[in-house]
């Protein structure tokens, strides 16, 4: 009976979205009929920093360089957002663009929320100066429906003083130095030795699945079954569970204290990863210790299936109902051409998507970006499925039973092996 209701729920929306795309009027000029501006509204979800450099750095020099449209900023929170974008797609209140979760783009476009913009002019020569990967996750149902404006992905960060009490001069290469670090850490004092952010979705523990020979689907996205329950699957998740149990793994996987920076910085944890935003975050805040002082960055360490982590990001998508289309699509290719993506890499750490920007060299001088960059060529996207964020919940739901005792790795990568398919074949 849920599903039922489920189902109707989306198919009344996406009803909602069809007639209120066809009601509306679509007045794809790059300014008004007397003569007026475009304005653009924009949703985005940049932190208090990075606002600034939009604020101050992205609109003037947009609006320069196109003086018939001007940018409306709206900043969001991310709680609750993904339900405030349902419900203005589906009450025809939606913005012209938004910056949106990469993991979100396949979904809205399942529901027609989205403008195709792999039909605008000049798509093909934008495609070809943005990464590969990040590109990717805007691809649904063979066309595409937005463009990747910054990507990134974690790297493992040690304290440098509980390193050296390990015993290790250089941060591990292997899981298997990470595991006897951890081990050596603990024993010397250490709240914990591999600190998992938490178990609540993916993005926190994908690193070490992944590294250690677990998959979550074929190779097209299409089956779990005889992946996210393989033998490789169920060892990696095994040894994850092993590793809490000997103590190796920090309080923060299932929700305990210090926080991660809280621990790399006060020295009581040996390793965390987390994204590049915290280096630039914390090197500017008054008062803060430099991140750059005490801890040493590197790539996951490798396991049987070599260094992976994964990829994160943002894309720039156009809805459907958006009346101003070409305008949306011009300050869509600009944000992802070299100026803009240079300014904002330099500025905020944010790496860019477009290939000559993540080159140049004053990009290439922050301090901390050389782990994330060689990252970035072992990174792997999440599974770009519409129905990912349900499918997400099982897994992750499942680990957690498993790490609290309440379930077996095999029951529960069974379990959720066919849930998973049964929902991405009804």
């Amino acid at each position: 009976m849920k599903k039922i209701i489920l189902s109707l729920f989306f198919s009344m929306l996406v009803l909602l979205v069809v007639v209120s795309a066809a009601c509306s009027s679509s007045d794809d000029t790059s300014s008004n009929n007397d003569g007026s501006k475009v304005v653009l509204d924009y949703w985005h979800t940049y932190g208090e920093q990075e606002e600034k450099v939009l604020v101050e750095q992205i609109k003037p020099a947009f609006e320069e360089d196109h003086p018939n449209i001007e940018l409306k900023l709206t900043r969001q929170p991310q709680e609750g957002l993904k339900q405030q974008v349902i419900a203005g797609v589906a009450g025809n209140a939606a913005p012209d663009l938004m910056r949106m979760d990469i993991v979100w783009t396949s979904e809205f476009a399942e529901l027609n929320a989205l403008a195709e913009v792999s039909t605008f002019e000049g798509f093909a020569e934008v495609k070809e100066q943005l990464f590969e990967a990040p590109m990717s996750t805007n691809f649904y149902d063979g066309a595409y429906y937005g463009l990747p404006i910054n990507t990134n992905t974690k790297v493992a960060i040690y304290n440098k003083e509980v390193l050296e009490k390990a015993g290790y001069s250089e941060p591990p290469a292997t899981m298997e130095e990470l595991e006897d670090a951890a081990r050596k850490a603990v024993e010397a004092g250490a709240m914990g030795g591999i600190s998992i952010t938490g178990v609540g979705q993916t993005w926190d523990y994908l690193p070490y699945f992944w590294s250690l020979g677990g998959r979550l689907t074929d190779d097209d996205f299409t089956q779990f079954e005889g992946h996210l329950n393989s033998i490789e699957s169920l060892h990696a998740l095994e040894t994850i569970v092993r590793w809490n149990e000997e103590g190796l793994v920090s309080p923060t996987m299932l929700g305990g204290e210090p926080g991660t920076w809280e621990g790399i910085d006060r020295g009581e944890y040996l390793m965390i990863d987390d994204g590049p935003w915290f280096f630039s975050i914390l090197m500017n805040e008054e008062g803060k210790a430099n991140p750059l002082d005490y801890s040493v960055s590197a790539p996951i360490p490798e396991g049987v299936d070599g260094s992976r982590s994964v990829i994160g990001g943002e894309n720039l998508v156009i809805f459907e109902n958006s009346k101003n289309k070409e305008a949306a699509w011009e300050f869509a290719k600009w944000m992802t051409g070299e100026k803009a993506q240079t300014i904002i890499g330099v500025e905020t750490g944010l790496i860019p998507t477009n290939m000559a920007a993540a080159q140049t060299p004053e990009f290439l001088e922050l301090p901390f970006i050389g782990p994330y960059v060689e990252q970035l060529e072992t990174a792997l996207p999440r599974t770009p499925l519409p129905q990912w964020s349900e499918i997400e919940q099982i897994i992750t739901l499942n680990i957690e039973k498993v790490l609290r005792g309440a379930m077996e790795p095999k029951e529960a990568l069974d379990d959720a092996a066919k849930r998973a398919d049964a929902i991405i074949n009804k």
